[in-house]
C-alpha cells in the first residue's frame, strides 16, 4: 500500500501510469510481500514475551524465572503462530484449488450454464448487446481464462496466495527475534533483577514503536500513529501481566 500511496502524488501520476509503467504493475500484482507476516509475528512475539517478563517482575520471582518461561513461551508461541499461519494460508490455498476443481467439472457438463453464468456476470457490470457477447465469447474460448473468471467474479477469490511456508517462517522469525528482546537484559548475569526490567521495558517500549512503524508502512497509515498505537497495545499488555503477578503474589505467596 505504501507504494501505492507513492503513486497518488500528483508529482508520480504520470510516470505511473504510462504504458510500461502499468504493464509492469499489473504483472507484479500476484506478488505476494510478507511483510505483513513479519510484523504480526513481530508484534505477538513482543507482546507475549514482555508480559511474561512483566509477569514475573509482578510477582518479585527471580530473573532466571522470566528468561527459562521467556524463551519457553518465545519457542512455543512462535511455532504455533507459525503453524497457524501456515495452515490458515494452505487452507485458502486449498478452497481456491477445489473451487477450480467444481467450476471445471461444470463447464466439462453443463458448459451453457456456465456461459449464461458469465453472461449475467458481466451485464451486472453494464455490457450489454453484441458488446456483452463478445466478453462472454472471449472469456468462454480459453479454459483456464474461463476458470479464472469464475473464481474471482462468482467467488470473490484471488487467483494467487501467498507460500504457506514463507508465510509461516515469516511469521516465526519475526515472532522470535522480536520476542527475544524483552528476554536480552535477563540473559547478563552482572545485572540485578530491577536493572534488568528497567532496561527491558526500555528495549521493549523501542521495539514496539519500531514495529509499528513498520505497520504504518504496510498499511499505508501514518507511521508515528501506528508506532504509538503499537506502543500502547504493547504497554497495556504488559501492565496487565505486571499486576496480575504482583496480585498472584500477594495471594500465593511466592
Amino acid at each position: 500500500m505504501a507504494i501505492m500511496d507513492q503513486h497518488l502524488t500528483s508529482k508520480n501520476l504520470p510516470a505511473a501510469h504510462t504504458p510500461k509503467a502499468i504493464a509492469a504493475r499489473l504483472s507484479g500484482a500476484t506478488s505476494h510481500n510478507y511483510l505483513g507476516d513479519f510484523v504480526l509475528g513481530a508484534i505477538d512475539g513482543t507482546v507475549t514475551t514482555f508480559a511474561v517478563v512483566s509477569g514475573v517482575a509482578g510477582a518479585n520471582l527471580a530473573g532466571g524465572v522470566a528468561l527459562v518461561l521467556g524463551v519457553a513461551n518465545l519457542l512455543a508461541d512462535g511455532l504455533s503462530m507459525a503453524a497457524g499461519n501456515y495452515l490458515s494460508t494452505k487452507s485458502e490455498r486449498q478452497v481456491i484449488e477445489r473451487v477450480r476443481r467444481v467450476e471445471q467439472h461444470h463447464i466439462e457438463h453443463i458448459p451453457e450454464g456456465e456461459r449464461e453464468e458469465v453472461r449475467q456476470i458481466f451485464s451486472s457490470k453494464g455490457f450489454e448487446g453484441d458488446v456483452l457477447e463478445s466478453v462472454v465469447d472471449v472469456i468462454t474460448e480459453d479454459r483456464n481464462r474461463w476458470i479464472d473468471t469464475m473464481v474471482t467474479e462468482e467467488f470473490g477469490l484471488p487467483l494467487e496466495t501467498p507460500s504457506p511456508m514463507r508465510a509461516g517462517l515469516s511469521t516465526f522469525i519475526a515472532f522470535v527475534i522480536a520476542g527475544f528482546v524483552p528476554l536480552a537484559p535477563y540473559c547478563f548475569a552482572t545485572l540485578v533483577d530491577t536493572t534488568s526490567f528497567t532496561i527491558s521495558c526500555a528495549a521493549t517500549g523501542a521495539t514496539f514503536f519500531l514495529i509499528g512503524l513498520a505497520k504504518g508502512h504496510v498499511v499505508g497509515h501514518s507511521k508515528f500513529i501506528s508506532g504509538l498505537e503499537v506502543l500502547t497495545i504493547g504497554s497495556a499488555a504488559a501492565i496487565v501481566a505486571f499486576f496480575a503477578g504482583s496480585w498472584l503474589e500477594s495471594i500465593i505467596g511466592l
